[in-house]
């Protein structure tokens, strides 16, 4: 074995529990697990993402990455497409896929319940491939939630 290979860490198996709670630039509350960041994952992230009653996105997409989405509780209605022209409703039990650059605004149409459920995505960097839109933020407007405070 050349020294080379005896310096360099080896891959291996790793258990996670989920990191502290934080507000993205998207404006929701996701909750870290596998990532970049702590495992060294180089192609993957997966974390969960609540959505309050009544709360919003910012409309966004993820440059360069596709992201999978399974809904845990509650139910999300997203705009999606290049003027969010597009709507769909996402329930518990569903599975989502948004390509890669896909303009998109989450939302939970619930006066009570929360929304939760697991993404995982193609950035092993969750935060680093979000793409803001706020000349989206106003199209359906009336329709939505007021956006989240910064």
């Amino acid at each position: 074995m050349s020294q080379a290979m005896e310096r360099e860490p080896r891959s291996t198996c790793r258990l996670v529990a989920a990191g502290a709670g934080f507000v993205g630039k998207q404006g929701l509350t996701y909750t870290p697990s596998i990532s970049a960041e702590s495992v060294g994952s180089q192609a993957i992230h997966l974390q969960i993402v609540t959505i309050p009653p009544r709360g919003r996105a910012r409309a966004h997409k993820h440059a360069s990455h596709e992201t999978a989405i399974y809904g845990l509780s509650g139910t999300s209605c997203m705009w999606y497409g290049p003027e969010l022209e597009e709507h769909m409703t996402v329930r518990a039990g569903d599975f989502l896929y948004i390509p890669a650059d896909m303009p998109h605004l989450p939302y939970n149409p619930s006066d009570t319940e929360p929304c939760v459920a697991i993404i995982a995505r193609t950035d092993p960097n969750e935060q680093e491939s979000v793409v803001l839109l706020p000349e989206l933020d106003g199209i359906h407007a009336g329709e939505l939630p007021a956006l989240p405070t910064a």
